[in-house]
């Protein structure tokens, strides 16, 4: 008897085989340490409890893990700057890192800090893009990406700061829909 993908499983649910291992939260990175917690919503505002967030961040110098890096200094090395987060069945992930430095963008402009996050999960093809920026941050209003966003959307990629955490949530479709990028 052989298994067929059924329309709401083209793409999953099947995350976490093989994956475990590339779950993980900051290890040793120097930095301003922070926690981060959320929740994927469906267009229908449900959890989505198979989704899995991937973050791509640079470090507290800004630079990142990788081996095109070159500016000076050179990259922490306690940094990994990746991580995958499974979502619980209440749809919701949590993470600690460090807060990033700025980094350059197009053109050379200096980027706000901000986390890259990409969204995998059941029925999508290819998986979303989006930012995490950080509330009261001087340099968010100069930030190239950000000021494409209009300004009455801007707020569903700046995370908010509740009891001594920061809070940012994915809602895929509908009222408060998730800025989401193109690259």
């Amino acid at each position: 008897m052989g298994l067929q993908a059924t329309p709401s499983q083209t793409v999953g649910p099947f995350f976490r085989i093989g994956l475990e291992g590339l779950n993980r939260d900051r290890t040793g990175a120097a930095g301003p340490l922070l926690a981060i917690h959320g929740q994927v919503l469906d267009g229908l505002g449900q959890p989505v409890p198979d989704a899995v967030i991937e973050i791509w961040q640079a470090d507290a110098r800004g630079r990142y893990a990788h081996p095109e890096e070159t500016r000076p200094p050179p990259v922490d090395p306690g940094f990994k700057g990746f991580c995958r987060l499974p979502t619980d069945r209440d749809g919701r992930f949590h993470f600690s890192t460090v807060k990033p430095g700025s980094v350059p963008g197009p053109g050379g402009v200096e980027q706000a800090p901000h986390l890259v996050a990409l969204v995998f999960m059941r029925g999508l093809l290819k998986h979303l893009i989006t930012r995490i920026y950080f509330p009261g941050e001087a340099s968010n209003d100069a930030d190239p990406v950000l000021q494409l966003v209009p300004e009455t959307r801007r707020a569903t990629l700046i995370a908010r700061p509740v009891a001594g955490a920061l809070e940012w949530s994915v809602v895929l479709q509908g009222e408060n829909e998730t800025v989401f990028f193109e690259y």
